[in-house]
Formats: structure tokens, sequence, C-alpha cells
């Protein structure tokens, strides 16, 4: 069977940069269901994109759908012929249903079946109306409608390229017509070109100034940025968030370096680059040992390089002077002088200021020390102090600076250095993948700020559902329990949310346990999302129950899993279970020990009496595994049990007895996990 490269390229007006992985992601997806929904083998499906085009190219295309064979059922062989064997009204319409001849139904097992063969149609033929289909096919979470069509897409269609090998695909979108013409580099290249055949698109792109392969593109930044960086005996700070922005703002990139006046560098790190990098999509270069040097690296998309370099200096310095200005502005006082300002402003709707917030966190924070048993001097102080960064010019010019301002002001004004560390890290984690907090105050703010945060919007009745989470409290809750888990600290959910809410003044009863209930809920999915990541579904949801102790569930998880790596895993597991299903129809955990007269019945107390204690002990210190090591010991006296004693006694007062020792045994099982949810 003949094959082709396929190749569509959808030319369009430029297309936001962080929407871009989504939908080349999405186009490749598509291109492979619907090209397998339509029998056309294939190899390799690549998307490639800039900022203007979308381009879809498939190695190995058959030129022609693969041939089709079935059978369909019709009606039972009582039903398709009459007395004299001759095919009935039902089967002479059941065969023209399908296309086929009455006398070339066949049958087998009581019923008569159509025999349907199709002969594969030309590939080329199926892509006139395929390709157009996957253009309207894709999504986006914001479209453009231009003239007086009704089609949308994200941008304007510019251009539409459908080439078969050297064939044209003929079809029609948005009064654009496909063809074999393509766009080269806006100031670069000469404007139109012509590709010829398939594989030669991303040769005949790149003679046109247009590097349409990302990957390529991407690696061929990356080199350029380090090698003028190196040329200025500098390393460039390269971030993946940056580098992926700026891989779809240009088509043919060339990286040139700029510089600013070194009396900048007098502001804070973070002063400097934030305006360098997050504003303008400058690179910074620092020294080997990490200083921050006065230039920075940029990525055109053509133009001359000395009026692109002095546009972007001129640009940096207007950004420089505004963050030179207002710090200047801000050290007129002291950062805790800045706080008086926060009572104008307000945290949440009917929730008071944020200077209000503040005085809750030092609460919050002095109570979670207390707990912990740690100083609380520094935690409380910076409480005080972390949010009084958000009214200095600083940071209400560049809000990406919140807690970073904070943290320098405080610096400058003398504070313990914990406390500038924590007002900076209390934030954390900012962004997926981004760092916890070292410090201890900075783990007891953070957690102070986020349980304030979760329990004031939920107080509202603003639990996040669905895509929506305005607040962005699944990742602060996500933070909990990772910094929870990460330190190691045993700490009650519930009693940290119990204050929160006194603090917030929140007094109904019924509203307080519907906080508590929701907290809890929106945690458990929370810590699911945290360990699914590397623990086993079914010993998730055996050790999920409660949540009120993170660390203690992750530790549990942790447990459950090894010990199933045991030799006798599954028969210990076994006879968990036996006790749980019995243990249902305990109502009590009372037992009399005078009342056990079967050996097997006295054993089983014995054995249980004898670990118990240790058990407890281990389950306390959270050494859950220990305490399995021990609780497996009841494994072969609870087999005996329950292959000698009837449970269910027709004396009332023995068989409550005995489900009693069967609850106890239970419950302390239950402390470590929910055996009936392991899979076996």
């Amino acid at each position: 069977m003949d094959k082709k490269i396929l190749l569509m390229e959808i030319g369009t007006e430029e297309i936001p940069a962080h929407a871009m992985p989504g939908i080349l992601s999405q186009l490749k997806t598509l291109a492979e269901k619907s090209l397998t929904e339509a029998r056309i083998n294939f190899g390799e499906v690549k998307t490639l994109g800039t900022p203007r085009r979308l381009a879809l190219l498939v190695s190995d295309v058959a030129t022609t759908q693969s041939d089709v064979e079935a059978e369909k059922r019709g009606p039972s062989t009582k039903i398709a012929f009459d007395k004299d064997g001759k095919p009935s009204k039902a089967a002479v319409g059941f065969a023209r249903g399908q296309k086929v001849q009455p006398e070339d139904l066949i049958t087998r097992d009581g019923y008569v079946y159509a025999v349907i063969r199709e002969q594969g149609k030309s590939s080329a033929e199926i892509f006139k109306t395929l390709l157009p289909k996957i253009i309207c096919d894709l999504s986006f979470p914001n479209n453009m409608r231009w003239g007086n069509l009704d089609f949308k897409f994200i941008r304007p269609l510019r251009w539409i390229v459908a080439l078969f090998g050297a064939e044209i695909i003929p079809f029609e979108v948005a009064n654009v017509k496909s063809g074999r013409i393509s766009r080269g580099h806006r100031f670069l290249s000469a404007g139109d070109f012509e590709i010829a055949a398939a594989e030669n698109y991303v040769a005949d792109c790149e003679k046109n100034f247009v590097i349409v392969d990302q990957v390529k593109r991407r690696e061929l930044i990356v080199k350029q940025i380090n090698d003028v960086a190196a040329s200025k005996n500098g390393v460039a700070e390269i971030t993946d968030d940056l580098l992926e922005e700026v891989l779809y703002l240009v088509e043919y990139p060339t990286a040139l370096a700029g510089s600013f006046e070194e009396k900048y560098l007098q502001l804070p790190a973070e002063a400097v680059i934030t305006p360098m990098r997050d504003h303008q999509r400058y690179f910074p270069v620092k020294t080997a040992d990490g200083k921050l040097m006065p230039l920075f690296i940029t990525i055109r998309n053509g133009g001359q390089e000395d009026i692109v370099r002095r546009g972007n200096e001129r640009v940096l310095k207007a950004r420089l002077e505004d963050a030179q200005f207002f710090f200047n502005e801000d050290r007129k006082k002291t950062l805790e002088a800045h706080r008086e300002k926060l009572k104008t402003v307000v945290f949440q709707e009917g929730l008071g200021t944020v200077y209000e917030k503040t005085e809750r966190l030092m609460k919050l924070a002095e109570k979670i020390c207390g707990v912990l048993g740690v100083d609380a001097t520094n935690s409380i102080r910076a409480a005080k102090l972390s949010k009084a960064d958000l009214v200095t010019g600083m940071v209400t010019e560049f809000t990406e600076l919140q807690g970073v301002m904070g943290r320098e002001y405080a610096k400058l004004d003398g504070e313990a250095e914990e406390v500038c560390a924590a007002i900076d890290e209390h934030y954390m984690p900012r962004f997926a993948g981004d760092a916890q907090p070292k410090t201890t105050a900075g783990k007891i703010l953070s957690l102070a700020d986020k349980i304030d945060n979760i329990v004031a919007t939920f107080s509202r009745g603003l639990v996040p559902t669905g895509s929506q989470d305005p607040f962005a409290l699944r990742r602060q809750a996500l933070g909990i329990v990772n910094l929870l888990s990460g330190a190691r600290w045993s700490l009650s959910i519930r009693e940290l949310v119990e204050p929160a809410m006194d603090l917030l003044n929140i007094t109904d009863e019924v509203g307080r346990e519907k906080i508590q209930s929701d907290v809890e809920d929106f945690m458990r999915l929370r810590v699911k999302n945290v360990l699914g990541g590397s623990t086993r579904y079914d010993v998730i949801d055996a050790v999920i129950a409660d949540v009120d102790d993170v660390f203690a569930v992750t530790l549990k998880a942790e447990a459950v899993e090894q010990f199933l790596k045991t030799p006798d895993a599954t028969k210990n597991i076994q006879s968990f279970v036996r006790v749980s299903n019995l243990a249902k129809k305990a109502e009590t955990t009372d037992f009399d020990a005078e009342l056990f007269t079967l050996d097997a019945e006295k054993v089983l107390h014995g054995a249980f009496a004898a670990i118990k204690v240790a058990a407890d002990e281990l389950v306390d210190k959270k050494d859950f595994l220990g305490a399995l090591d021990v609780l497996k010991k009841l494994s072969t006296p609870i087999d005996s049990f329950f292959d000698s004693v009837m449970v269910m006694d027709e004396n009332l007062a023995v068989r409550k007895n005995r489900l009693a020792l069967l609850k106890s045994i239970d419950d302390l099982l239950g402390k470590i996990a929910d055996f009936g949810k392991i899979v076996q």
C-alpha cells in the first residue's frame, strides 16, 4: 500500500502564547482520532506551531482506507423465512437496509446475517471533509468572530495549506480556501511562498525565516541565551514559564543582550528582576556566584539588532525608574508604619479589613506555636508585619512582589532574620511546584494564613465547586497538606479551624459544624490528590476516612503499603476483614472475660490483651508499621476463633460479649486503616 505525508497548516493572526501548548496537543489528539475512525493507517503524528500557524504533519499515511467486512444480525430464521423457505418481508426489508440481496443473507444460530463488504475509498477524497472538520472541532477558552461569519476560532484565519504528498486537498473554511501557499516571517521573508510537497514543509519554512518546529526553536533559544550570557561572562537565569512564553512569541528567534545602569542594582534583586522578567520578558544575567549583573537578554523576532536593543533598554529604564521611585518613597517609613494603612483595605466582603486579618494571624500563629511547643516570638512578629507591604508603592505597582518586598523592607528595618524570611514564605507555595517555607516561623505563618483564608471563605458559603476557585483555595489546601507532611507535624485540622472561627466571630453552632464538615471534605480530596501520585488507590481509600491529622494519614498510607509487601499480608488482612464484618453488629466494646468459656475465644481474648497496650502505644507514636507488626499476631487466633466459635450464639449475653471483643479488636485496627477497602 502506497504511503504519503499529510500536511495541514492553519495560518492565523497571532495566537496568545499561553494557549499554544494546549491547542497543539488538542490538534494531535483530534487528528489521531479522526484518522483512526476513518480507517486510514498512519505513522507518527506531529503538531508544530508558531504564533501565526498551527501545523499538522503525519507520516506514512495510507493512500486508501482499509477495506472493511462486518456482519449485521437480522431477524430470527422463523421470522425471516416463510413456510416454503422463501425470504419474508422482514428478511427482504433487512437486506435492503443493509444494501445486500436477500439471497446473500446467511443463517447461523437461528438468525439471518448480512455480510457487509466495503472497499476503502481514496484517502485524499476523505481528507476533503476530514481536515476541515478537524479545524472546526478545535475548541478554545476564548473565541473570535470576524466579518459576517458564524465561524469562531481563537484568531481569524488567514491561509490554509493542505497537502497529501504533492497533491492539494481542496476545501474551504471561513471563506479561506486551502492550497499550497504559506506565509513567511512578517519582516525577514519575501512574503508568501509555495510548498511543493508535504515533506518539504519544515525546510521551506526555515528558508523563509520560520522555525516551525517548536522543539528545535526552544533548543535554539536556550543555546543563544546561554551563548550570549557566556560572552558577557555571566550566567542567564532561564525559567521554564518564561521560556515557554517566549517560545510562542517568535518565529525566527535571535538573542541579544541589553544593559541598564548599575545604580539600579542597589534595589533588591527581585525589584529589578520582576519588571525585567514578568513585564518585559527578559532573561536576567547573573555572575557565577549568583549576583545580578546590569544586563538582560531578550529574544527578538527579526528587526535590526541596534534598534531593538535601544528600544528594550529604553523601556526597561522607565520601569526601573518607577521601581526606584516607589522604593525610595516606601523607605520614608518603616514596614510596621505602613501597616496602619491596612485598615483601609477590605479583606473579604463582610469579613473586615486586612489589618484585622493580621490581628487574627498573630493569634492563630501563637496557638499553633503552643501546640507545637515552639517559641512564638518570631511567628507573632512576622504575622503582624505579614501584609504591610501590600500598601507600599512597590507592591501596588508590581503586585508579583508581595511578600518579597515585605521581606526586604523588614531586613532594612533590622527585623530578625527568621521574621524577614517568614513574611515572604507565608505565601508559599505561590504556584504548582513552588517550594515550601523553610523557616519554622514561615511554616507556622503559612499554615495560619491558609487556614484563615479557607475558613473565612467557607463562612461566606463560597466552597469551590467544579472548576470555580477564585480564591485559589485548592492550591492553599494542597499547600497545607504538603507543609504538614513535609514538616512532620501532627496537628488537628479541627482544632485549628475552631479558633479561626472564633476569631472570625462565627457563633452559630450549626454554621460552625457545617464549616468543619466542609473543611474536612475539602482537605480529604487534597490528601487524596497528594497521595494519588505514589500510593495504591485502595490503600488511600483505607486510610482516608479521618484526615484530621494529615501527617498521620500519610504515615498510615506508607505503613499499609509496606505491610502489604510482607509474606503473610493477604492472610492477615483476610483475618482483619472477618473481624470487621461481624464487628459492625456490635453495640459496645465492653466485654466480660468471665463469659469466655471456649478455648478459641479465650485464646483470642488473651492474645488481644497481650498486644493491646503495645499496639496503642505504637499508634500514639505514629509507628503504624510497628503497630501492624504487633497486630498481625492476632491473625491465627482470629482464624481459630471463627473456625470454632459460633459468634451469633442463641444466648444473647454470650453473643454480645463475643461481638464486643471483635469490636474492640476492630476499633484498634481501625486506628490504622479500614482493611475491608484493600483489594486482595
